[in-house]
């Protein structure tokens, strides 16, 4: 009975705790501090591209004049208007910044987990540590760790697009997008883990198929992925009841007159 109430206090800490985050709301993409002036991908398409660059190139402008500012002032002795410049840079600093193009959402499917790259094995490595360090469980995860880890992954996919790490740094920055409720963001990167590396050793499928169910509601998509996870991908026990129970209840409700 304590077990049972453990699980069930467990469940609801953890509900608060994500519960509270919106779905799709870009936290897995905001740039690190390091990275808020600098453009991190190309993106898919001339036009895009030109706007998410543009951005960039405004954000630095911005930055370097508030410091231009702040030294004249300094020079000059004018405290009152030194401390409104350092307020505004101060608060600069505090606005979300987003990655517009995540290198999933950039790098084709065509790409094949192929080689076996020694710097891109390193850089796959030292992405799980920081997953580790980050901890296990959701109410006690260091965010900034995992988007550090996401950053990693995504350098390594930019990089070494032929390593044969490239679908299990999808699968694991998937993991990351999963955590912040960006599901949008997670189903791709699931789909490019499988698309790229059909030898994966994680059920991306069948995470990709639950988000669609669940989140976005696209369960004819679903349906044909949670039927080829059952038929191609390792599930535990409880991963193939739920595709089997969904199996049932979506081909039920696609039989069913609207």
């Amino acid at each position: 009975m304590a077990k049972v109430l453990l699980t069930g206090l467990c469940i609801v800490l953890i509900n608060i705790v994500v519960g509270c985050r919106p779905i799709d709301s870009g936290a897995s993409t905001l740039l690190s501090d390091t990275m808020k002036t600098e453009p991190t991908a190309s993106a898919p398409s001339a036009g895009e591209a030109d706007h998410v660059e543009q951005v960039a190139v405004n954000r630095q402008a911005y930055r370097n004049a508030l410091n231009s500012l702040i030294s004249f002032y300094e020079k000059t002795g004018n405290n009152m208007k030194l401390r409104w410049a350092n307020d505004e840079l101060g608060k600069l600093d505090g606005i979300p910044q987003y990655n517009y193009v995540p290198e999933a959402a950039v790098a084709p499917e065509t790409l094949r987990a192929s080689a076996a790259i020694s710097e891109a094995d390193y850089m796959y490595k030292a992405g799980i540590r920081l997953q580790q360090y980050a901890g296990w469980l959701i109410v006690t995860k260091d965010e900034k760790k995992l988007l550090e880890a996401l950053i990693v992954y995504n350098q390594l996919i930019k990089k070494f697009p032929t390593s044969n790490k490239i679908g299990q740094a999808a699968y694991m920055a998937g993991g990351i997008c999963e955590h912040f409720r960006d599901y949008t963001l997670a189903v791709i990167y699931y789909k490019r883990a499988f698309q790229w590396d059909s030898t994966l050793p994680y059920p991306a499928k069948y995470k990709a198929a639950y988000i669609l169910d669940t989140y976005l509601q696209q369960r004819d998509e679903a349906l044909e992925l949670y039927k080829q996870a059952l038929a191609g991908e390792k599930l535990d026990m409880n991963q193939k009841d739920y595709a089997n129970l969904r199996i049932t209840a979506i081909m039920k409700s696609q039989k069913s007159p609207e």
